[in-house]
C-alpha cells in the first residue's frame, strides 16, 4: 500500500563510491546478504549508483509476493537479463493477462496425476543414466546431476520416444547454454550487446537450442495428430493388455498438453516456455541433488536411515512412482538441502509506484530484493542454520518455519513446477542410492558459490557397487565463494 513512510531506511555499511555494494556482492555475496538482517527489516543497498531495497523480514516478503503483489511487478535487473535468453517464458513474462493465460494453460502439465502418468518412464531413464556411470572413477557430481535431471525432464516434457539424436544434442548443448546465460546476467547489458566472440557463440547456441525445441515440438505434434496407420491393431492390442494404454500414456510428454490446447501458444511462445522449463529443471534440481549427495557423505547416519527406508519400501524389487509417497525421510533430506543451499539466493521485483513497505518508503521503479537464502538461514527460525538437520522437517517442527521456506517462491508467481521438482528429486536420489551401495567425496570440501543458484565450486565423488564402512567426514562446507566466483545481484 502507498502511504507516508514512518521508519528511516538504513543503508547497509561498506558501500564504495561509484560501485556501491557491488564489491561485497561479488566477493562475499552469501555472508553479505545474510548480514543485512542486522540492519533492519528493509535495508537499502547500492548496485553501482542505483539503490535497491532488500527485504529481510519474512512477513514483509509475503507482502511483496502475496498480499500486495500487484504493486511489486516481476522485473528488476535479474529478470531483465534472463528475459534475453528465456524470452517471455512463464518465469520472465510480465505480470498481466498474458501471464495468467499462460499459467492457466500450463497448470495441468504439473498436476500430480499428470506427473504420475510419466513417473515410471522417468524412473527407467534415470536408472539407465545413473547405472551407466563407471565404477570407482572420480566424477564431477554437479555435472552428473545436471545431466541426469535433464535426461529425466526430457522424457517427461517430450515423451519417452524422443529421438535419441535430439536427446543427445540437448544434453551436449545445455551446459554451455547455462554458462553463457550466467555470463549474460553478470555482465553489464552494454557488454552483452557487443560483437564479442563469447556473445556470438552464446547467440548461436541459443539459436540452435530453439531449433532443437522446434524439432521436438514437431515430433510431438506428429505423434498427437490423428490416428496412426496401425490404430486398429493398437486398439486390439489394448483390449488384450490392460497395461498397453498406460504404457502409451507414459510415452507422451507434458508438452502434449500445450500442443493440444483449445487456444494453443504460438511457436515462439512454445519455444520460450520450453527453454524456461528446461533451464529451471536443470539448474535448480541438479544443484540440490549435488549438495544432497555431498551432505549424505558427511552424515553416515543420514545415509543409513535413507537406505533403511528404501529397503523397507522396495525390498528387492525396482522402484516405482507409487513408492515416493512412502519415503518421507528422503523428502526431509531433500528439503533440508534445499533450505541450506537455496537454490536461488537473490530474486527481484520492481515497485510500480511509491510504496510503504513496513513503514519504509520504496520509490516507484526501484528494485525490491528478497532472498530465499537469507530467510532460510534466519537463526530465529532455523536454529543453528548452517547445520544439516533433516529432522527440522518432521511434522511437529515444520509449523514453526512457515513463511520462511521460500525456495519455490510464493503467491501468484510461485514456481509452477514444484510438484514435479519434488517427484524428480526423490526419483533421482532413490535411484542413486539403490544403484550404488556406496559413494564417497574425493575432492576437498566444496565451497558454495552464489551464481544463479548456490552451486558447489568443485565436487567429485567415486561410486562403488559394494558397500563400504560408513565413516564420518567432519570437514566443513564453507559458504564463502571461491576465488574464481563471479556473482552479482543480477544472478539469482
Amino acid at each position: 500500500m502507498s502511504a507516508p513512510a514512518t521508519s528511516p531506511t538504513r543503508t547497509a555499511p561498506g558501500g564504495l563510491p561509484l560501485i556501491g555494494h557491488g564489491l561485497q556482492l561479488a566477493r562475499n555475496p552469501l555472508p553479505f546478504i545474510t548480514s543485512l538482517r542486522d540492519h533492519g527489516s528493509v535495508v537499502r543497498i547500492r548496485i553501482g549508483p542505483t539503490p535497491a531495497y532488500v527485504v529481510t523480514d519474512p512477513v514483509l516478503t509475503r507482502e511483496v509476493l502475496v498480499t500486495d503483489a500487484a504493486h511489486y511487478a516481476k522485473g528488476g535487473k535479474i529478470i531483465d537479463a534472463l528475459r534475453v535468453f528465456f524470452g517471455d517464458g512463464l518465469a520472465t513474462i510480465a505480470d498481466g493477462d498474458a501471464h495468467l493465460r499462460n499459467r492457466r494453460l500450463m497448470q495441468p502439465m504439473f498436476n500430480k496425476a499428470h506427473i504420475a502418468d510419466r513417473g515410471d518412464a522417468m524412473i527407467e531413464q534415470v536408472a539407465a543414466t545413473v547405472g551407466a556411470w563407471p565404477e570407482g572413477q572420480p566424477r564431477e557430481v554437479y555435472e552428473d546431476m545436471n545431466e541426469v535431471t535433464l535426461a529425466a525432464f526430457l522424457v517427461a516434457l517430450f515423451g519417452a520416444d524422443l529421438p535419441e539424436h535430439l536427446a543427445g544434442e540437448f544434453t551436449a548443448l545445455m551446459p554451455d547454454i547455462m554458462k553463457g546465460t550466467i555470463r549474460q546476467t553478470i555482465l553489464p547489458p552494454w557488454v552483452t550487446r557487443l560483437p564479442l566472440p563469447a556473445n556470438r557463440a552464446h547467440a548461436q547456441r541459443v539459436a540452435r537450442l530453439r531449433a532443437l525445441i522446434d524439432q521436438a515440438i514437431d515430433h510431438r505434434a506428429s505423434r498427437a495428430s490423428g490416428p496412426s496407420p496401425d490404430a486398429g491393431a493398437t486398439a486390439a492390442s489394448d483390449a488384450g493388455c490392460p497395461h498397453a494404454a498406460a504404457d502409451r500414456e507414459q510415452r507422451t510428454g507434458l508438452f502434449d498438453t500445450l500442443l493440444t490446447a483449445e487456444n494453443p501458444l504460438t511457436r515462439q511462445q512454445l519455444q520460450d516456455e520450453a527453454i524456461t522449463l528446461l533451464t529451471g529443471a536443470i539448474e535448480t534440481t541438479g544443484t540440490t541433488l549435488a549438495w544432497t549427495l555431498c551432505e549424505i557423505t558427511r552424515h553416515p547416519h543420514v545415509e543409513q536411515r535413507l537406505r533403511e527406508e528404501l529397503a523397507t519400501v522396495c525390498a528387492d524389487r525396482p522402484l516405482t512412482y507409487g513408492d515416493l509417497e512412502h519415503l518421507p525421510y528422503a523428502r526431509r533430506v531433500l528439503q533440508e538441502a534445499i533450505r541450506k543451499y537455496g537454490p536461488a539466493w537473490l530474486v527481484t521485483r520492481t515497485a510500480t509506484r511509491d510504496l510503504d513497505l513496513g513503514g519504509h518508503l520504496v520509490p516507484e521503479g526501484a528494485d525490491v530484493v528478497w532472498s530465499p537464502y537469507l530467510h532460510q538461514h534466519d537463526p530465529g527460525v532455523f536454529s543453528d542454520p548452517d547445520t544439516f538437520d533433516p529432522d527440522r522437517w518432521t511434522a511437529e517442527n515444520v509449523a514453526a518455519t512457515r513463511g520462511s521456506f521460500l525456495a519455490f517462491g510464493d503467491g501468484r508467481r510461485k514456481c509452477i513446477g514444484e510438484n514435479f521438482a519434488w517427484a524428480e528429486l526423490q526419483i533421482i536420489l532413490a535411484t542413486v542410492l539403490r544403484t550404488w551401495p556406496s559413494f564417497r567425496l574425493t575432492s576437498p570440501a566444496p565451497r558454495a558459490q552464489a551464481v544463479v543458484t548456490v552451486k558447489p565450486d568443485r565436487m567429485t565423488m567415486e561410486f562403488h557397487r559394494k558397500p563400504t564402512a560408513l565413516t564420518s567426514d567432519t570437514s566443513r562446507i564453507t559458504t564463502e565463494p571461491g576465488p574464481d566466483t563471479k556473482s552479482s545481484p543480477s544472478t539469482g
